[in-house]
């Protein structure tokens, strides 16, 4: 029987696990992992209506659902007000993540991404995961379209690990058809023709028909 990892998946915003990793976390689901998403932050009002915040809502939990994830978990910090925060607190929630999850492998965002909550996740997703007393054995981050490549200026992605998705592609993009109000219109990179785009040419770095990138972080063998 083959070995069942528990997944840890650090999401800055909803709907940046499905962009980033949408097609691994079904494979992982498919395989009998187990898999938690932590969101980190979430929209709030005045800045978004209360009409918008429950549509949101609603999305995240079918996006959540189709996917298969199994154990959701949402900090409540507001989005684009991570860097209000001292870092060592939001450290301290992820810690208590970590310690709760008890992961076999994570999943963050990459390091050079242009939105700074996206950075702010990624530090601080590392230092709860420093490898002393920790479960952790492959720490992976993902590409996230409109954030990785729009930050290649603070630092290049250059994947090193991939995921072929020729079987799950199908569930990343019902999932992110579930973000009906985060979606764009082609070229934007948040569209679903640039979605498809992306897992097309990773895979084809590779040999498959659909694949998801990582930069891998980590790994204990």
């Amino acid at each position: 029987m083959a070995e069942k990892y528990n997944i840890l998946v650090f999401s800055p915003h909803p709907d940046d696990e499905t962009l980033g990793c949408g097609g691994t976390i079904a494979k992982h689901v498919i395989s009998g992992d187990h898999v938690t998403l932590c969101i980190v932050t979430t929209a709030y009002k005045p800045d978004w209506s209360d009409e918008h915040l429950e549509i949101r809502n609603k999305q995240i939990n079918k996006a959540i659902e189709i996917l298969g994830i199994h154990n959701v978990i949402e900090l409540g910090y507001h989005t684009v007000k991570l860097d209000t925060i001292p870092q060592k607190y939001i450290t301290e929630k992820f810690s208590k993540v970590v310690s709760e999850v008890q992961p076999d492998i994570a999943y963050i965002p990459f390091k050079g991404d242009l939105h700074r909550d996206h950075r702010i996740v990624f530090e601080s997703a590392l230092v709860a995961m420093r490898p002393i007393n920790c479960t952790v054995k492959k720490i992976l981050a993902y590409e996230t379209l409109s954030e990785t490549e729009w930050g290649q200026p603070i630092a290049p992605f250059i994947p090193n690990v991939y995921c072929d998705i020729t079987d799950t592609l199908f569930k990343k993009i019902e999932a992110i058809k579930a973000y009906k109000t985060e979606l764009k219109e082609f070229p934007h990179p948040r569209s679903l023709e640039a979605i498809e785009a992306l897992a097309k040419k990773r895979g084809s770095e590779i040999g498959v028909r659909s694949a998801e990138a990582f930069s891998l972080v980590r790994e204990v063998v």
